[in-house]
């Protein structure tokens, strides 16, 4: 009886969850070594490194994911049928020893050349040569890492040799796409027919402007000749067979058709020779004259 007065009197000590976020160290100094070891391949976040100093990079909204992740898309249609050149993404980055300072970038997306100066292998976890395309998708939570996408690492791309550099904006306002001149310097890709940008790296790769922003669905693009080159060509060439099975079927059909009608004229001939002909005998019999005489 005690113990259970005891019980009863006796009430638990809530537990509180304490949940901890750890802070960003976005801008703290740390040496490149130690952003090897430590940074560079963080647990929660993804840091760059510029010169001594951490940047962060921010993490984007859905809309632009569907503008990047259509842009990927259409790539790897592209690397299919033209096997020329490697990609990486996620957080591989490379190593930019540019003329006053280091730095360390991760575009979105990086397009290696497969006749690059350095090859990009499949155990990197960095590549340790100059990427011949880099993307980056802008985000605009963060204006300071808007302004180091559209103007800081413009710089340094073109200064370390990108051939060309895309920035992605779903947003519609910054999107841009920059190619090296013969002096090295960054000059605007100028949109064929106000709307479709070509690359000069990736010989044949196209695209509209405004499908990044509507993301077409990559069937639809098939029949259209801005992406018919090397949008799904198997997709295509069995698309080709089918209609020229369907013509062959067809014509097989009118043939049979044609052979048909002309068989029923010819029985329908035979028919009427062979009804004259027994009229003929009837009225020779009737005369008395015999088919034989």
């Amino acid at each position: 009886m005690e113990t259970l007065q005891t019980l009863n009197q006796y009430t638990p000590t809530p537990i509180r969850q304490i949940e901890t976020e750890e802070l960003s160290e976005d801008g703290f100094f740390v040496s490149e070594e130690e952003y090897w070891e430590k940074y560079y391949i963080y647990p929660d976040r993804n840091y760059e490194w510029n010169n001594g100093y951490l940047e962060e990079k921010p993490v984007t909204d859905y809309e632009g994911f569907l503008a990047y992740d259509w842009f990927i898309a259409l790539l790897r249609f592209y690397l299919e049928t033209n096997p020329i050149a490697k990609t990486m993404g996620l957080e591989m980055g490379f190593r930019l020893a540019l003329p006053h300072k280091t730095t360390i970038r991760k575009p979105d997306l990086a397009i290696i050349l497969h006749n690059n100066k350095v090859p990009l292998k499949r155990d990197d976890c960095t590549f340790k040569g100059i990427c011949d395309i880099a993307v980056e998708s802008l985000s605009h939570k963060d204006k300071k890492a808007e302004a180091r996408d559209t103007i800081i690492k413009k710089e340094e791309y073109k200064s370390v040799g990108v051939r060309e550099y895309y920035i992605l904006d779903a947003r519609q306002k910054k999107t841009a796409f920059y190619k090296q001149n013969k002096h090295g310097h960054y000059e605007h890709i100028k949109p064929i027919q106000g709307d479709i940008i070509r690359s000069e790296v990736l010989s044949g790769f196209q695209f509209r402007i405004s499908d990044l922003y509507k993301q077409p669905s990559l069937l639809s693009l098939t029949e259209d000749q801005v992406y018919q080159k090397f949008i799904m060509p198997y997709y295509q060439q069995e698309r080709v067979l089918r209609k020229e099975a369907v013509k062959l079927a067809e014509y097989e059909r009118r043939r049979a058709e044609k052979e048909h009608r002309r068989a029923e004229k010819e029985r329908k001939l035979r028919d009427q020779a062979n009804k004259r002909a027994e009229f003929m005998a009837d009225k020779l019999r009737k005369l008395g004259v015999s088919a034989g005489d």
